[in-house]
């Protein structure tokens, strides 16, 4: 069993032909820790119909180096490897984020934390939504491509 349940990631099934969406830190952060909330709900509902989730490297990180047990380490460890992991090298996107951010910087808006630049270019560069639960997700998408899931 993996730490979303049994039989909910995937196994070689197909998966549902809903999009494919990117689900930040913050999103599977309300999701560990059982706050519901709209997009932590989201979450929940694509892990339960098998829904093609993304993940990228820099919100892998800040999910695992949050937790203290090793075992919930290593099965959520696990469990997000069943997901899509979206990759590219490490030059090219860390230079794409730092340009997001220096664009975003002249047009005068502010992001607090540079990584999730990095983590908004993973969503443009794909081509899938960012489900977030973050302000500095709204204010690069007024200024770029990035596409979010909204819940108005």
């Amino acid at each position: 069993m993996n730490w979303f349940g049994k039989g909910i990631y995937r196994n070689g099934e197909p998966p549902n032909m809903s999009e494919p969406i990117l689900f930040d830190t913050s999103v599977w952060i309300d999701f560990i820790q059982k706050r519901e909330n709209p997009q932590s709900n989201l979450l929940k509902e694509y892990l339960l119909k098998n829904n093609p989730i993304c993940l990228c490297p820099p919100i892998i990180q800040e999910i695992l180096q949050g937790f203290k047990m090793e075992e919930q380490f290593e099965k959520m460890k696990f469990s997000l490897y069943q997901l899509i992991l979206l990759e590219c090298s490490h030059y090219f996107g860390n230079v794409s984020a730092a340009t997001l951010y220096y664009k975003l910087r002249k047009m005068g808006i502010s992001i607090k934390k540079p990584n999730d630049c990095l983590i908004a270019w993973y969503a443009i560069q794909n081509r899938v939504k960012l489900c977030h639960n973050d302000l500095d997700f709204d204010l690069i998408a007024k200024g770029s491509d990035l596409q979010i899931v909204s819940f108005e």
